[in-house]
């Protein structure tokens, strides 16, 4: 992800992931948050609809990004209200050893 999240990128990502764990799941996600400036905050962001749809089908997700969007980053990926682990790795897409390694245990 890089700049600005808008919610339509994010339905085009869920839309395509939806197609691909339909075809093999679950799944382990990683998202490399580069250059990131946060999400659009005049999108509504209230709609669960992916997550309980697809919830189960995901196996663990990390995050990799600056120290600053960590707690905003967990949140937004539901990492407490979720049943697969959720990471976050401070460091950027050249440094994204550590989530991989742990994405693959």
């Amino acid at each position: 992800m890089r700049g600005m999240l808008r919610k339509a990128d994010l339905d085009r990502c869920q839309s395509q992931l939806a197609g691909e764990m339909s075809r093999q799941a679950p799944v382990r996600l990683l998202f490399i948050l580069d250059a990131f400036e946060g999400w659009e905050p005049r999108d509504n962001w209230s709609d669960l609809t992916f997550y309980a749809k697809y919830s189960d089908c995901i196996e663990r997700i990390a995050i990799v990004g600056d120290e600053r969007w960590r707690s905003e980053a967990l949140m937004f990926a539901g990492a407490d209200l979720r049943r697969a682990p959720v990471e976050y790795f401070e460091g950027s897409s050249s440094d994204d050893g550590a989530a991989r390694a742990w994405l693959t245990a």
